[in-house]
């Protein structure tokens, strides 16, 4: 899989994709990461990527110019399955669209700005929009980096067994069991019986039973959402 990513900002993307099961993912030869910094798409003096929005207002909005070249240039070389802005307003992530990215082939990122981007690149451009929740960030960039965590842990050869996918929270529409590890009483907090005594049809029962639970109280819309 090959994500390219169109921001900004591109020193805020660098550390993310250096670490643990990214980096790992990256040298593996499964995904290619590639960040490209607008402002090379910029031909101006001063490199500039945003500019006052047109009837007014406070902030700055991304200039439509950068990023269609960008965008184009991309397009150009490679065959991409979605071309996606993050965006306050766009769809809101979840596993779902988690799973159905991570079987693409190619896809682009286009970092949003807190104020927004010029709206023609939405309309030209973009294939789909996506949101991490309802709130404001001071651009896309984050959030692209939290789309891409979700989306490479879940292709096949990222995780070894022992970190398998299938097992996480959301997958069938529950939330993970408790889990522990070493020491077994810390602090007078011992872990639950079940789990030391080794019997594991014992243990996926209480597992399941804990997820119930734990789902009901924490997080009912999925329970509702799932037994429809």
């Amino acid at each position: 899989m090959r994500i390219d990513i169109v921001t900004g900002l591109p020193k805020l993307l660098e550390s993310p994709f250096k670490e643990s099961i990214l980096k790992r993912a990256q040298e593996k030869g499964v995904v290619d990461i590639v960040v490209h910094d607008l402002r090379s798409f910029a031909h101006d003096r001063h490199k500039t990527i945003d500019d006052t929005p047109y009837g007014g207002g406070a902030g700055m909005v991304l200039k439509p110019e950068p990023i269609f070249e960008c965008v184009e240039k991309l397009q150009a070389e490679r065959v991409y399955d979605e071309t996606i802005l993050l965006t306050a307003d766009g769809e809101k992530l979840n596993q779902r669209i988690a799973n159905e990215l991570s079987a693409l082939n190619n896809l682009i990122l286009i970092c949003g700005h807190y104020k927004g981007v010029d709206d023609r690149v939405r309309q030209a451009l973009v294939s789909r929009e996506l949101s991490i929740g309802d709130f404001v960030l001071t651009g896309g960039e984050l959030a692209a980096a939290v789309v891409v965590d979700a989306v490479v842990r879940l292709i096949p050869g990222v995780l070894n067994d022992g970190e398998s996918a299938l097992s996480d929270s959301f997958q069938d529409g529950m939330l993970g069991a408790p889990q522990y590890t070493k020491p077994a009483d810390f602090r007078g907090m011992k872990v639950p019986d079940v789990l030391l005594r080794g019997n594991h049809s014992e243990i996926e029962q209480w597992r399941d039973q804990q997820r119930v639970e734990r789902t009901k109280t924490r997080r009912n819309d999925l329970m509702q959402e799932h037994h429809h």
